[in-house]
């Protein structure tokens, strides 16, 4: 009986480091308008590479208006796209759109 419950506490603490753990974190959505690589490269299916694409085409066009915006930049496409759409904002911007 006492090597159950040994084993039902180590289970319990086990499920609790696990979803305490920053990938189960609730996060700050990242603003794609102000971040940098670094920042962008923490993203969920964003590497170096599409990290500086998005840095680059925010310096020759702009900031985005909205995160659909993201579509123009070069290696995202919708899959990708709907991916980060819970991870990324574009700031006042968009919040003001959807009062």
């Amino acid at each position: 009986m006492e090597k159950l419950k040994a084993l039902a506490l180590a289970a319990v603490v086990g499920l609790m480091l696990a979803f305490s753990t920053p990938a189960f974190a609730e996060t700050k959505p990242v603003d794609v308008n102000t971040a940098s690589v670094e920042e962008l490269v923490e993203l969920n299916g964003i590497g170096p590479a599409k990290a500086k694409a998005i840095v680059d085409h925010r310096e020759h066009n702009g900031k985005f208006a909205n995160v659909e915006d993201l579509r123009s930049v070069s290696g995202i496409g919708g899959a990708l796209l709907e991916r980060l759409r819970p991870q990324v904002t574009v700031g006042e911007s968009e919040e003001k759109e959807a009062k």
